[in-house]
């Protein structure tokens, strides 16, 4: 029997199956009910000459969807209603004949020609992503000579390297099941190609029933191989998780650098401030969806400017009303500044309501890199790493190079010498304050990107942006930068040996151990003040 519905898969796997005649409803019945062997061989005939009610067919089956009728029609259930097996037509039933419908029973020899057959049909679509996919599911139903030929068949007629190397791997898994220990050596060592979890399973199974101590070995030495590569992926999948979390802490750290560590300022608003940034980043893909559709993909480019400008806007007016009065008064900045956090989430829940608000991510930015099995590195997050290197860059450059930079490193040097010199120090004071804030937008528009948008958004993140710059150096980038590094990797490598809540603890107990030990964090500011 089996024989039969191999021929079949291999006819219409070359095109050679006689002229598809439509389904009939003996040839739909033959399949649902008999005898096993029977429900076989008419699968196989099926699959000889198929046409689109038979693939229709044999997927209603595998999902359980297919009825059979007191007057012996075979029907299939939808989300809209039944339909006729063979012709497709709709059906109306009244509720004695609805409450009459018996189900189709499927053994798992049944089920398992079923998913080959489906595969089989699969692979001769003309859709790469279809064809690979009925690939990778042979590979994973494991191990069957019968499959073989339809394998090698299909081998034969593939273009596209990334289904070839797909359909080798399933031949392989095929010849595992060989009665030829040669053949079941040779689908071992290619298998050891093949390092993903699904191989590592299959070669366990295989282990588990081989007898002969050569092909033993050899499945041995391969599922070495495998785990070996899975490995890698992981620790490589770790450290790139790792180093996300710390381009995000750096993103958010940045604005913080500034109003604490080069104004003094503790800012409990600042993570208020990455929530405006956010909620313009969802008002401009609003506007977006609205009124510009065919160009939502582009509305970052809009939405990272607008992030900067409406929290620097806020930070301004916060500190030409508030923050100015403050300063050299650190206790007293943290108290007003709390409060103004707290006046700034009611607003938004007053705005935009209480619960979290729906940002959706260009398609540019969907999707992943695939570096090794097992390993995928998300788009959105190679994004924001990029984003925090560019923020990064500029954020260096207008310290270093620019007028306002100077002005900046002159009044948080020494406020009176530069006032006696021109520079105006409560300008420049509102300026730099206003670019932490910024800063704090763009945070904000990235965070927008890979989690909820809520009032509550920034409080996830100010202890942590706090503890970066007070373990960098207060007032030093190259500290911030190498902080926020290590914190990320730090928290990421203790979360999987200890969980998140005590790898918190420990990064936070370390962080105490270290400012104790060294209090000037990891870059002092040096000056004639410091070294007197």
């Amino acid at each position: 029997m089996r024989r039969a519905l191999l021929l079949g898969w291999i006819l219409a796997l070359c095109g050679l199956a006689p002229l598809a005649q439509a389904l009939t409803q003996p040839q739909a019945m033959s399949v649902a009910q008999g005898e096993t062997d029977d429900r076989i061989a008419a699968l196989g005939k099926l699959v000889a000459a198929p046409d689109a009610r038979t693939a229709v067919l044999l997927q209603a089956l595998s999902d359980e969807r297919v009825k059979l009728a007191p007057d012996r029609r075979v029907l299939i259930t939808t989300d809209a209603g039944v339909v006729d097996a063979a012709t497709g037509a709709s059906v109306t039933l009244t509720p004695d004949a609805q409450a009459a419908l018996e189900d189709v029973m499927l053994n798992n020899r049944l089920r398992g020609e079923l998913d080959g057959a489906l595969a089989g049909l699969r692979l001769s679509s003309a859709d790469k992503a279809e064809r690979l996919a009925a690939a990778k599911a042979l590979m994973e139903a494991g191990g069957d000579d019968a499959r073989v030929a339809l394998l090698e068949t299909a081998i034969t007629k593939e273009q596209d390297a990334t289904v070839l190397d797909a359909l080798k791997l399933a031949r392989a898994a095929a010849l595992a099941a060989s009665p030829d220990a040669a053949k079941r050596l040779a689908a071992a060592k290619l298998l050891g190609e093949s390092h993903s979890p699904e191989t590592r399973l299959l070669l366990n199974q295989r282990l588990s029933d081989e007898q002969d101590p050569e092909v033993k070995r050899a499945l041995q030495r391969s599922l070495r191989a495998v785990e070996d590569t899975l490995a890698w992926g992981e620790r490589l999948g770790a450290l790139f998780t790792g180093i996300s979390l710390a381009s995000i802490l750096l993103l958010v750290a940045l604005g913080l650098a500034i109003t604490y560590g080069l104004m003094g300022v503790i800012n409990m608003a600042h993570g208020e401030l990455m929530m405006i940034g956010a909620y313009a980043t969802y008002l401009v893909q609003v506007a977006f969806r609205q009124w510009l559709p065919g160009w939502f993909d582009a509305y970052l480019l809009v939405a990272m400017p607008a992030a900067f400008l409406a929290s620097a806007l806020v930070g301004a007016a916060l500190e030409r009303t508030v923050i100015r009065w403050l300063y050299g008064r650190p206790l007293e900045t943290l108290l007003a500044t709390w409060g103004l956090s707290l006046v700034l989430m009611q607003a938004v829940r007053s705005l935009f309501g209480a619960q979290n608000v729906a940002v959706e991510s260009p398609s540019w930015m969907g999707g992943s890199l695939a570096l090794l099995p097992g390993l995928a590195l998300p788009a959105n997050r190679l994004v924001i790493i990029v984003f925090a290197l560019v923020v990064l860059g500029g954020m260096s450059l207008l310290i270093a190079r620019t007028r306002l930079g100077l002005f900046v490193r002159a009044v948080t040097q020494n406020r009176p010498i530069a006032s006696c010199m021109g520079v105006p120090t409560a300008r420049v004071d509102t300026y730099a304050f206003a670019l932490g804030s910024g800063l704090a937008g763009l945070a904000g528009c990235a965070l927008s990107q890979v989690g909820n948008v809520g009032p509550d958004l920034g409080q996830s993140y100010i202890v942590d942006a706090f503890m970066v710059v007070v373990l960098g150096g207060v007032g030093q980038l190259a500290g911030t930068v190498l902080a926020a590094l290590g914190l990320g990797l730090a928290n990421k490598a203790l979360e999987g040996v200890v969980g998140a809540v005590l790898a918190k603890i420990a990064v936070l107990l370390f962080i105490i151990v270290f400012i104790q030990k060294r209090p000037q964090g990891l870059f002092a500011v040096k000056g004639r003040a410091q070294e007197s």
